[in-house]
């Protein structure tokens, strides 16, 4: 399991971690508790290119439908499909088993413009009062 120190957020609530020119994305503990009752979740196919701060899926529960954008440009590697059949994951595992998907970075990307865990830690303080 990642800590989530070590990741890298947008303002949406996604969580990014690069590794070479793989970026695995997620959403945090913050953002699945405001969501509650998770029901369902729609991902995109391998092989589809994403752009950043556009969407790429939706995630669904008892109160709202929300969409989930790309952190970074690229193009969709893997999809957690076993995340599809088990929503518990982002309850239970956010920052592990509970990714999303894998991203192939366009050539010359970071991480740079996403929030570091102190600056997320902010943000999360002003949107949950």
């Amino acid at each position: 399991m990642l800590s989530p120190e070590q990741l890298r957020y947008a303002e949406t609530h996604e969580w990014s971690v690069l590794e070479d020119d793989i970026a695995t994305i997620g959403i945090s503990d913050f953002a699945v508790e405001q969501l509650t009752d998770l029901v369902f979740i729609e991902l995109p196919e391998v092989g589809q290119q994403v752009t950043r701060s556009t969407p790429f899926g939706e995630i669904e529960s008892v109160k709202a439908v929300s969409d989930l954008y790309s952190p970074v440009d690229g193009e969709i590697l893997e999809i957690n499909q076993t995340l599809v059949d088990d929503l518990s994951l982002l309850s239970s595992d956010p920052y592990g088993n509970g990714w999303l998907v894998k991203i192939r970075i366009a050539s010359g990307t970071s991480l740079d413009h996403l929030l570091d865990f102190k600056a997320y830690q902010e943000q999360i303080a002003k949107e949950d009062h």
